[in-house]
């Protein structure tokens, strides 16, 4: 999650002329029987392997090391990162392609990630963003959403999901310098392409050591997605408000698209009330390495990864019907 304003360097105008790289190849499995109704789908929505989530996130860890000790915009981190990613999707048969933009005098990349199929004219769309902060290897923010992300698509592509909507997903870059990413992509569409994207789903730090449960409640279709999911576990949640307009879904949300997600918290500090329900540290930040070199694999709560894994896979089941 990026620095708020008066924390980070403006970037206005720092992003310019982008080309597309196309790659990736189309999955050629046979098409499965449509599902009786949406909520026999959103039940069987997979379980999402907290041991393979943990997987991507040591691998986004070993590429840091090896990179100064960060994955941030511009860097070989940043770089080496997306290519990970995009292996794992090329060969599960999503179609990939990178777009190009410049920020702050350096190079960066989105990756999007399209499942062959559905509706082109109604799509579901799921993000995170893959850079980290110069300071640290930013496996909370944001190798959590973005490991929980590639894991979901990664789960589409072992069920052989055919959903009546279009899935795609997206892992951005530069969200650290003021969604930057984010914002090139959406420029990039025009009114008739983005008015196709029935929703985007953004998630941005979900696996916090002291975590709380944060529902987006941007878009009410989205918004109960997520809390009927939560309360079937019997977990309450709170509607998030310490990443207002700081994470990859305030450009989406800007163009009118619907948007939702989850979060498990930075540098606010959990109260009593929140303890109570949740669990945790009275008094301490959701996330104490929020920004910091200290944001290692260590810095993650199992629980709340795989919750939250779990809850993005139910949601992109129920609402791409």
């Amino acid at each position: 999650m990026k620095l708020p304003l008066s924390g980070r360097a403006l970037t206005a105008g720092a992003v310019a002329v982008a080309t597309l790289v196309t790659g990736g190849s189309a999955a050629g499995a046979a098409t499965a029987p449509a599902p009786a109704h949406p909520a026999a789908t959103a039940a069987a929505a997979p379980d999402i392997p907290i041991a393979n989530v943990k997987a991507h996130l040591s691998q986004l860890q070993s590429i840091a090391t090896a990179n100064g000790g960060n994955r941030a915009h511009g860097r070989a981190g940043y770089q080496a990162s997306l290519n990970y990613v995009k292996a794992k999707l090329d060969a599960a048969g999503f179609t990939t392609r990178v777009q190009q933009f410049t920020a702050s005098g350096r190079t960066g990349y989105n990756l999007i990630a399209d499942w062959p199929g559905g509706d082109a004219n109604q799509v579901v769309m799921v993000g995170s963003h893959l850079d980290s902060v110069t300071s640290g290897p930013g496996i909370n923010d944001n190798g959590s959403g973005s490991s929980a992300v590639l894991e979901t698509a990664l789960a589409v592509a072992r069920s052989d999901y055919r959903p009546t909507k279009h899935l795609r997903f997206a892992w951005w870059g530069a969200e650290e310098l003021g969604l930057v990413g984010s914002r090139y992509y959406v420029n990039s569409l025009g009114s008739a392409e983005r008015a196709k994207i029935s929703g985007y789903l953004n998630f941005d730090m979900i696996g916090s050591p002291n975590p709380g449960y944060f529902v987006y409640d941007d878009d009410p279709t989205i918004e109960k997605t997520f809390k009927d999911y939560y309360a079937g576990l019997g977990i309450p949640t709170e509607i998030e408000t310490e990443g207002d307009g700081r994470s990859d879904h305030a450009p989406f949300k800007n163009a009118g698209v619907p948007v939702g997600g989850l979060f498990s918290g930075a540098d606010y500090r959990k109260t009593s009330a929140q303890a109570a329900k949740w669990g945790g540290t009275v008094g301490q930040p959701f996330d104490r390495c929020y920004h910091s070199s200290c944001d290692t694999t260590a810095n993650i709560n199992d629980t709340a990864l795989d919750r939250n894994s779990d809850a993005i896979a139910y949601a992109v089941w129920e609402l791409s019907q």
